[in-house]
């Protein structure tokens, strides 16, 4: 199991970052595998992410082992609750 190190959060930030991100674990830190992780509205950016590291990237080298979809309760800014759908994307080295 990957260690909370190889998770990347995907968020607002420019979307390459997400994916350099992800390459960046696997070919420098030599991970095993890195979590892609989301909510709400960036869970779409998540997979892109996902998608564009796996297949144009490291291309034959990695693959999405697992996608691991949740929603959590979440408190806004003006004390509302509400519901979140989460997604984890786990991407690994191919054997």
């Amino acid at each position: 199991m990957a260690t909370e190190d190889n998770s990347i959060f995907v968020g607002g930030k420019p979307f390459m970052n997400y994916v350099t991100g992800v390459v960046m674990q696997f070919t420098t830190k030599d991970a095993k595998e890195v979590i892609v992780k989301a909510r709400g509205k960036f869970i779409s950016r998540a997979v892109d992410v996902a998608e564009v590291a796996t297949k144009r990237f490291l291309d034959s080298k990695i693959e999405i082992k697992e996608i691991k979809i949740d929603s959590e309760d979440f408190k806004t800014d003006e004390g509302k609750e509400v519901r979140v759908s989460t997604i984890e994307i786990i991407l690994g080295k191919k054997k």
